[in-house]
């Protein structure tokens, strides 16, 4: 399973980016970024779509806002962050993705946002939080 997300995770790097040479430059969110870096899942929800696919630590499926709002928290509650960092952004104006990195106390992770404008704004429809290897750093 491992393998196969670092896999799409590569896709993503490598293939976007050269899909995306001429898009627009956008930019995430400052309440998504400010919402990782404060642990805040009411905060971060508010830029959830109504149905949204989550793939944390291995358990992925599609949820409600409010579901994947109390999924967050949980995850939140249980690994405080320290520092989140965009360190990626592509994609076109309708359709963007982030990669980021979150530090907790003991662990860092690999953040994966997948966003989308739905009446103007743009709208977390995949969110993805893995942890990051100890080569990957």
């Amino acid at each position: 399973m491992k393998k196969i997300l670092y896999i799409m995770g590569l896709v993503w790097v490598v293939l976007f980016p050269a899909l995306t040479l001429n898009a627009q430059t956008g930019k995430v969110p400052g309440g998504i970024v400010l919402s990782f870096k404060a642990g805040n899942a009411a905060e971060l929800s508010k830029f959830f779509h109504s149905n949204i696919e989550l793939i944390i630590l291995e358990k992925e499926d599609v949820y409600s806002r409010s579901q994947a709002e109390q999924i967050i928290r949980k995850f939140f509650s249980d690994h405080k962050p320290e520092t989140f960092k965009v360190i990626f952004e592509g994609g076109k104006e309708s359709s963007r993705y982030a990669i980021g990195s979150m530090q907790t106390r003991n662990e860092t992770y690999r953040v994966y946002i997948l966003m989308k404008k739905q009446d103007g704004s743009p709208l977390i429809h995949q969110l993805r939080i893995e942890e990051e290897e100890e080569n990957d750093q």
